[in-house]
């Protein structure tokens, strides 16, 4: 599908702009025509003609320039294009695109665009978290943008956390995805079989949580726990395979993820930030499995700046975090299924069987680190399921992959005999 589609790259000022020749590159080498419009402070992280030289084209940079083929050059570069994907999308041409200001070259082009655009947000990671950033991307996406959300590493600041642009390759999948929906449709046959399995799940909307979350102390130290987010990951994997559209809230975490135009990767730090995004994605949920490891607290105050050592012992003060499972709970309605994961090491069942009532859980998927291959980091899992009548289920050690088949294979009798929140 790449033979003869035109890709426009808008460029806005960030040191993400030294990845934007390896995406030229790439999509010129798969077969698609490709063009670029850069902001002024863009062209202080890449030359003109290092990207004229890669694309073929002149690159549009000035509303007035020299090179520019039509007095209405952001009309005519907007109508040559099929895709438009903005990269790196920094914190002020996010806010520029959301709120319909046309100042230079980019803004003005994206205004004059009539298909939705991919944003692929890049910045530090305090810029990308702030409120303002925030609200401006959803307004993006509620529009029908395209977000190929920033990723957890090393920046350029010198921190490590969110906010540096996708990796070259998946914005190119995702390039690629858009255009295979131009293909022709598979049957109906077709569509709703995987390996001779019917997609059970397909049209059902699934919020998954996983991993752990970090409370920060200061700027440098937080309070975590070893969740790798394996089990919410293969269980987010299952529910794609199985027809359905999954929001995943996950923590930090150094796993892949799958890749899926059926998944919405939400990306959270804290607690408050997972119990945010959490209880608004079950909103609209068929289906709520909260698999994350959440901290229980978290400090009372944060120091700003690194602590020094001193001789003196240190105190924190820690309060409790908002209970996710809790709150979902309340508000969780008859027709939804609401599945909670319980980690234990004493009195196991007793405590299980609590969480399950006081959370008004469909039931609740129980660990032991007693079981020796279950528990954190490990590619492994013993459960024990306990549903709403108190009816005990153990299985023997599996890979996660299968845990999460076991797990889905309850919540899909509970679908076919509808006795969620009875």
């Amino acid at each position: 599908m790449a033979d003869n589609k035109n890709i426009l790259i808008g460029i806005s000022g960030g040191i993400a702009c030294y990845k934007i020749p390896f995406l030229i590159r790439l999509l010129i080498k798969k077969g698609y025509n490709v063009r670029v419009v850069a902001t002024v402070n863009a062209l202080e992280f890449v030359t003109p003609l290092t990207l004229r030289t890669l694309c073929g084209y002149e690159v549009y940079t000035d509303m007035f320039g020299k090179y520019n083929t039509s007095a209405t050059e952001h009309i005519s570069t907007a109508q040559w294009a099929d895709c438009f994907v903005v990269a790196p999308a920094t914190a002020n041409i996010i806010a520029k695109m959301a709120n319909g200001v046309a100042d230079d070259v980019l803004s003005t082009t994206y205004l004059a665009y009539d298909k939705p655009v991919l944003i692929c947000p890049a910045m530090n990671n305090n810029m990308y978290f702030s409120k303002s950033v925030q609200r401006n991307l959803k307004t993006l996406s509620q529009d029908g943008n395209i977000i190929i959300d920033s990723e957890n590493g090393f920046l350029a600041c010198g921190i490590d956390g969110k906010g540096r642009m996708a990796e070259v390759k998946e914005i190119v999948r995702k390039i690629d995805e858009i255009f295979e929906k131009d293909k022709p449709k598979t049957s109906k046959t077709q569509q709703t079989c995987i390996n001779d399995e019917p997609l059970c799940f397909e049209g059902n909307v699934v919020t998954i949580t996983a991993g752990p979350t970090r409370e920060k102390i200061d700027s440098v130290r937080f309070i975590s726990n070893n969740s790798s987010g394996k089990m919410g990951v293969a269980l987010a994997e299952e529910f794609l395979r199985l027809g359905a559209k999954v929001n995943l809230v996950i923590g930090p975490v150094s796993i892949d993820l799958p890749k899926s135009e059926r998944l919405n990767t939400v990306n959270v730090v804290s607690a408050e930030e997972m119990f945010n995004q959490a209880t608004k994605y079950a909103e609209c949920s068929d289906v709520i499995i909260c698999a994350a490891a959440v901290a229980d607290y978290t400090p009372e105050k944060t120091f700003v700046g690194k602590m020094k050592k001193k001789e003196d012992e240190l105190h924190l003060n820690l309060v409790p975090t908002k209970d996710i499972l809790k709150e979902i709970g309340k508000r969780k309605t008859d027709k939804q299924i609401l599945v909670g994961f319980a980690l234990e090491t004493d009195n196991e069942l007793e405590n299980a069987k609590h969480k399950l009532k006081s959370k008004n859980l469909d039931f609740i998927v129980l660990n032991s680190l007693k079981d020796k291959g279950a528990g954190f980091e490990v590619d492994t899992n013993k459960i024990t399921i306990i549903d709403r009548n108190e009816v005990v289920k153990t299985f023997p050690l599996k890979t996660k992959a299968e845990v999460s088949k076991d797990i889905i294979g309850i919540i899909k009798n509970l679908c076919e005999h509808n006795v969620s929140g009875r």
